[in-house]
């Protein structure tokens, strides 16, 4: 199948159909007239590619997890490469929340110590 024919059946548009190729997700072959040509496995493939990317996974991780995918939503095989990428992937996402929610607390601090200061303020001149 051409790519705007993947693209109508997965729902993903054809740039980033493109992209996916790019980074290695996606494999097209090449007609004689330079079109690429995608077998039934793309669907499945951009499906699964869809729900790893929902997931917060980079196409980096997801070039990592393809090889132990199966299914659309998909299913992962528990092979080392991939518990290794989804390990970090879950450290790093950790983080994030940690320096988040030192920035909120930080952030909630201020706004509390403004509010008993304006308080304050308007109190000595009303």
């Amino acid at each position: 199948m051409k790519i705007g024919e993947l693209s109508r059946r997965t729902g993903v548009n054809t740039h980033q159909l493109r992209y996916y190729e790019a980074q290695g997700l996606l494999e097209a072959e090449r007609a004689t007239n330079g079109y690429r040509e995608y077998d039934e496995t793309a669907v499945l493939r951009v499906k699964q590619i869809r729900h790893l990317l929902a997931a917060g996974l980079s196409s980096e991780d997801i070039a990592y997890l393809l090889p132990c995918a199966i299914g659309e939503e998909p299913e992962l095989i528990g092979c080392p490469e991939l518990l290794a990428a989804m390990r970090e992937r879950l450290g790093k996402l950790d983080e994030q929340l940690d320096r988040i929610m030192r920035s909120r607390t930080a952030l909630a601090g201020y706004i509390e110590a403004a509010e008993q200061t304006g308080k304050k303020t308007y109190e000595l001149f009303a």
